[in-house]
């Protein structure tokens, strides 16, 4: 008897962000870690979900270097995180803990 092999995919948050509210939450779930890498990570998968090119266009940044900023790797200046959000159409907020 042959075994059946099991087939994978790669997982990618990506395929995850529908909604509005999945990538409201998202987000506010990388902003709760805390870590720049994350929270820079997380808007650059926003990107990906809403088109990398659009949002570069949108917020006057070069595809490529908009992909190398939000990278795990990246380090984003804060004037570009605020670009970027603001061409998502986010906010970012604050309160009180």
């Amino acid at each position: 008897m042959k075994k059946a092999k099991l087939k994978t995919t790669k997982w990618d948050v990506v395929d995850y962000l529908k909604t509005e509210k999945d990538i409201v939450e998202y987000l506010e779930a990388a902003m709760e870690d805390g870590h720049p890498a994350v929270i820079a990570t997380a808007i650059g998968n926003i990107a990906r979900a809403k088109g990398m090119t659009q949002v570069a266009r949108k917020a006057g940044i070069g595809r490529v270097s908009l992909y190398k900023a939000l990278s795990p790797d990246g380090n984003p200046e804060f004037a570009t995180i605020l670009k970027v959000v603001k061409a998502l159409g986010l906010r970012l907020h604050a309160t009180t803990s």
